[in-house]
């Protein structure tokens, strides 16, 4: 049976209709990317399959006990709740299973009976079914995952960003495993390791989903079928979004090919019944009429707005664009990275990489000028012109989007218009002010105003941002004809898999060049992390020694103390890796439904993890004298 079945649902908003007879279902399992333009309706197609709105008119119907998780844009989670507690919201019913169980313990080391032990064992084996012994470890694994290090897990998150309470957000959906995931672009505020992290982690997911995204690759890895909002109208792939796009050509071709045809039948037979009834054959006519009455009249192909991006080059100056020598980029009381001596050369496309907060946009801005190496130099090459790409747009609000092209400018007002034209601004949208503008709109001024440069080294900062599908497919073409150097960031995947010829990522406090595109990084990153556990085991082991051996050298401290504590550290690592151990072996039993093993392994993890907080309580009180 289908999880959630639409039949003719239509959506209105006063006059205005969102969603026109939508008609659809969705079964368990199902993986399924929908797209469109910005405002053509998708997070209100979300909102109405979540129940969260009532359709205007049409039929929804939803399976009994269905489960389903929806993500918005901008999700709420408790500010005064630290990470990790909210995170075990997720698992509501086995808290409560798990504090019955330790209430039934403390019941039986008083007064034991047969009865109770019954109820106790009945009660432990459907915690473990219900996987009451690996949340803990799961809740690790995803904030792990999504980016959240072990010092963020007991922060309020009323001290994270908005962007960090956004992934927060979607660590607690994917762990509260419902039957059906609606997640409306989740890969917002991700960087590249989380988003490889999310992407396989939903490749394993075993429910459905219907994901919203721009990020291409993630919807071309990871959908199999491809649903397109056009003009309030669904159409349906079959396949990933690359297949979407073969598709939906051949789809429209057909469709414009059988439209021509019809309209070639309808002239003809509108030019006989002229002449028949001119030569006074009526009833061939009449034949005519009934037939040209009964044509059913075929429509276009669906009207996409297109915009249409060129970056023309102007002065292409040297083969050396760019040169940087000994650079260290950061702020007076903080550096951020140390780059190696190296030249850009013309025609390359490089890709910036690195998690947030690395430095991406302060070394676009060093090279501008913008802000002074911490030492170093950035030398551009003879009659290199840059043109610049901001992430955050800054215009004059009162302005109008005529205005800011004609700003310094010396083309004429029709020139200006047309121009415009080719970045959706027509008619008398070419008048609004600044400050009307969506992000998407402001972001097609901004290269508008780029193109306007005619710039041979281009620096763009995630030039994608708030770019529906459509104007990122035209902002990649545009980007592989043009002829000059281009240095780009990007959390666009998609992007950076089609454009790039060589990525530079910031990695551990350094710039790190792979002279090849994404999938040449991809490889050499994975082999870059294939050192073997018993060499990181060394690695650890030397670092703890010197770490040991600095600490007993300063003056003031207690060396006993200092023993202690190392001590300590290696007892809670071995404890934590003996509980790991014993937690992927209670899965195993819990999956086996191995009752008498459940039990033996519960009383060893309760007496390990036991001891573990003793030892941590000890180590805090030692490392707070």
């Amino acid at each position: 049976m289908a999880l959630v079945q639409f039949d003719g649902v239509e959506k209105r908003y006063g006059d205005r209709a969102v969603l026109v007879e939508i008609s659809f279902q969705i079964g368990r399992g199902e993986r399924i990317a929908l797209i469109g333009d910005n405002g053509s309706g998708k997070s209100t197609l979300l909102r109405l399959i979540a129940g969260l709105e009532e359709p205007s008119g049409g039929r929804i119907t939803r399976a009994r006990g269905v489960r389903i998780g929806y993500l918005p844009q901008e999700p709420f989670l408790d500010p005064s709740r630290a990470l990790f507690a909210e995170m075990l919201q997720a698992f509501a019913p086995v808290l409560k299973q798990e504090e019955e169980l330790r209430r039934l313990e403390e019941e039986l080391t008083r007064s034991p009976s047969e009865e109770l032990l019954l109820r106790y064992d009945d009660l432990q084996e459907a915690f473990a079914l219900a996987g009451g012994y690996r949340y803990e470890s799961e809740i690790r694994r995803v904030l792990s995952g999504l980016g959240f290090p072990p010092s963020d897990w007991e922060r309020p998150l009323a001290q994270f960003s908005g962007g960090e309470r956004a992934r927060a957000a979607l660590a607690k959906l994917i762990l509260e495993r419902p039957d059906l995931l609606l997640l409306d672009e989740p890969s917002n505020h991700l960087d590249f390791a989380a988003l490889e992290w999310l992407e396989d982690y939903l490749s394993e997911w075993e429910g459905g989903y219907l994901l919203v995204s721009h990020d291409r690759l993630l919807l071309d890895r990871l959908s199999e079928k491809t649903w397109e909002l056009v003009g309030g109208r669904l159409y349906k792939y079959r396949g990933n979004y690359s297949k979407y796009l073969e598709l939906r050509t051949a789809a429209e071709e057909q469709q414009l090919e059988l439209y021509e045809r019809q309209r070639a039948q309808i002239a003809k037979m509108e030019e006989f019944i002229r002449r028949v009834h001119a030569g006074q054959k009526h009833k061939q006519a009449k034949d005519r009429e009934k037939k040209l009455a009964r044509l059913e009249p075929g429509e276009l192909p669906p009207q996409r707005k297109r915009p249409r991006f060129s970056f023309e080059l102007g002065s292409p100056g040297g083969e050396e664009v760019l040169r940087l020598k000994g650079l260290v980029v950061g702020y007076p009381e903080r550096e951020l990275f140390r780059c190696p001596d190296l030249i850009l050369h013309h025609g390359k496309r490089v890709a910036l990489i690195g998690p947030n907060g690395s430095g991406k946009t302060t070394l676009l801005k060093t090279i501008l000028g913008e802000l002074s190496p911490l030492s170093g130099a950035v030398e551009l090459g003879a009659g290199v012109t840059p043109g610049y790409f901001a992430q955050s747009q800054e215009f004059d609000e009162e302005m109008t989007v005529l205005e800011a092209i004609l700003e310094g400018r010396s083309e004429t007002v029709e020139e200006a218009r047309t121009f415009l034209g080719r970045f959706l601004f027509s008619g008398d949208e070419v008048f609004k002010r600044l400050g009307e503008l969506s992000g998407g709109e402001l972001s097609r001024l901004a290269l508008a105003r780029l193109a306007q440069t005619r710039g041979s080294l281009l620096l763009l900062d995630e030039p994608t941002n708030h770019l529906d599908i459509s104007a990122q497919e035209a902002l990649q073409k545009a980007l592989e004809r043009y002829e000059g150097t281009v240095l780009f960031v990007s959390h666009d995947r998609y992007l950076v898999d089609r454009l790039a010829t060589e990525i530079w990522e910031i990695r551990d406090g350094a710039l790190r060049v792979y002279e090849g595109d994404y999938a040449y990084y991809r490889r050499r990153r994975e082999e870059e992390a294939s050192i073997t556990e018993p060499q990181r085991l060394s690695h650890r082991k030397e670092g703890a020694i010197r770490a040991q051996a600095r600490a007993c050298s300063e003056p003031g401290r207690d060396r006993r103390a200092e023993q202690r504590e190392a001590e300590l550290l290696d007892r809670a690592a071995a404890l934590e890796e003996e509980l790991a151990q014993l937690e992927q072996a209670l899965i195993e039993a819990s999956y086996a439904q191995d009752l008498r093993r459940i039990n033996e392994l519960h009383a060893s993890y309760k007496e390990k993890r036991e001891e573990l907080e003793e030892v941590l309580k000890e180590w805090e009180l030692l490392a707070r004298s």
